[in-house]
């Protein structure tokens, strides 16, 4: 099965939204622990690497 490429607005949306709940976390929560960060650089790993492979994949596609 093909995979689907993300679209420009796709990748904005989910950065704007990943983004959004970092601050909310961050803002909300009475103090910032080692977990917390922990916890926001897992997400960011887990939103950003598939990200980043299919934005290096559709550059890689036009050369």
């Amino acid at each position: 099965m093909a995979k689907r490429r993300l679209t420009n607005s796709q990748v904005a949306c989910l950065t704007l939204l990943w983004g959004i709940l970092c601050y909310m976390l961050l803002a909300y929560s009475s103090k910032i622990t080692f977990e917390t960060i922990f916890w926001i650089l897992a997400s960011g790993i887990i939103v950003f690497v598939p990200i980043y492979k299919n934005v290096r994949g559709r550059n890689s596609d036009k050369s």
